[in-house]
């Protein structure tokens, strides 16, 4: 006997077939297609293809992308770069210019 909850449900790839099953790791619905069985348990494919992926998969799958990383960190040295360099040049302006008396003409 199908439930209540099951019969109303679509699949999640084919939204105009009804729900033959819910995988149980996901937890969305599938029709009889996008569905299959394994170790005695019904499972959508892409659940199925996490499980079976080989562990040197993984390992590839989350190598970080060494151009990225790259970029990222010469954006860091030049932001580095900049905000020293304006620090460097506040500190050798002269003190009259942080005291406001620069602008104050003097009178001989």
């Amino acid at each position: 006997m199908i439930s209540p909850e099951l019969a109303k449900t679509m699949c999640s790839i084919y939204p105009d077939r009804p729900a033959a099953a819910r995988c149980p790791m996901c937890r969305r619905f599938f029709c009889a297609e996008c569905i299959t069985e394994h170790e005695g348990r019904l499972i959508c494919t892409s659940c199925l293809a996490k499980i079976t992926m080989p562990s040197t998969a993984i390992a590839r799958h989350w190598r970080v992308p060494i151009w990225p990383a790259a970029q990222f960190l010469g954006a860091i040295l030049v932001t580095w770069l900049v905000f020293t360099f304006f620090a460097g040049f506040l500190r050798d302006l002269p003190d009259e210019f942080h005291d406001g008396t620069i602008w104050e003409q003097t009178q001989e």
